[in-house]
């Protein structure tokens, strides 16, 4: 069966368009706006209505999307930007009342088993032993440990991620190095402690680090993410934007991003850029529940 399913994060909404069966994935179409829902916050944390406004009109389209390809059914779901928001009720209401969909806004908790789900099940090849998945978004970082088998057995939800980091630190363009130095010191204090369980794999999911596939690779150790930090702080956004082939957005968040994801790198060990993520748990927790 066809599924789509819409995810509206702290920085982007994003859309995936896969076919799936079997406990297998095949992606057809893959988009994402830059609707940035966490830097629009008001003093009181609450969404304006004009971002809602403009992401609902998103979601309409990127639904009407799905189903021209031929999509059975369309999932939009949340996370911490909305869960977080006081008024997030009011952007859940609006997306069912002009795109016609039902706003799941998902748990921190949640969203770390489905995003295992994504990455582990997308391997090329199975994880053996015990894997980590570390899913860095736009306002929060979820780490899930568990097995291929077993499903998620450790969670944790740190409220970090790169648009947070972002505007809480880095203000010029580019960042200066004791800006990149206070934001490094929020990461790493952020993982101080987080106690998760040994691991023999762990592999990093979220914007940062597939958008890193073109900076540093897949593999992504302490050594290499600082060079990547480097190469995507050493001149300005707009520079760095067409030199990568991102957009100028993602560039700004980047080092942000790639700070949290080395502290996860530090704690877990080395990272693997996996090929799925959130939204491709979503789709094959929903095939398998038709399918049951």
């Amino acid at each position: 069966m066809i599924l789509g399913c819409i995810d509206i994060g702290s920085n982007t909404t994003r859309l995936l368009v896969a076919e799936a069966g079997g406990g297998e994935l095949r992606a057809l179409c893959n988009e994402r706006a830059y609707t940035c829902i966490r830097k629009s916050l008001d003093a009181a944390g609450c969404i304006p209505r004009e971002k809602i406004a403009e992401t609902v009109a998103v979601v309409r389209d990127q639904a009407a999307a799905a189903r021209e390809l031929g999509a059975e059914e369309v999932i939009a779901v949340a996370t911490a930007a909305i869960r977080e928001a006081p008024n997030g009720a009011d952007l859940e209401r609006a997306v069912e009342e002009v795109a016609g969909l039902p706003l799941r806004v998902i748990s921190g908790e949640e969203e770390a088993r489905l995003s295992f789900a994504g990455a582990t099940r997308t391997l090329p090849a199975a994880a053996e032993g015990t894997t980590a998945v570390v899913d860095v978004g736009g306002g929060s970082t979820e780490i899930a440990v568990g097995s291929t088998a077993g499903g998620v057995e450790w969670w944790k939800s740190l409220q970090i991620g790169s648009a947070m980091l972002a505007g809480r630190h880095l203000h010029t363009d580019p960042p200066t190095p004791g800006e990149l130095a206070a934001a490094r010191d929020e990461a790493t204090a952020a993982f101080a402690g987080v106690g998760a369980p040994p691991v023999d794999v762990a592999v990093a999911v979220g914007g940062t680090a597939t958008s890193l596939l073109c900076v540093v690779g897949a593999a992504l150790d302490h050594d290499a993410l600082e060079r990547g930090i480097e190469l995507v702080s050493e001149a300005r956004i707009a520079d760095v934007a067409a030199r990568l082939e991102l957009e100028e957005e993602r560039v700004r968040l980047l080092p942000a991003g790639i700070l949290v994801l080395q502290a996860a790198s530090d704690c877990l060990g080395p990272l693997e850029v996996a090929r799925g993520g959130l939204r491709e748990g979503v789709i094959l927790d929903r095939a398998a529940a038709v399918e049951d």
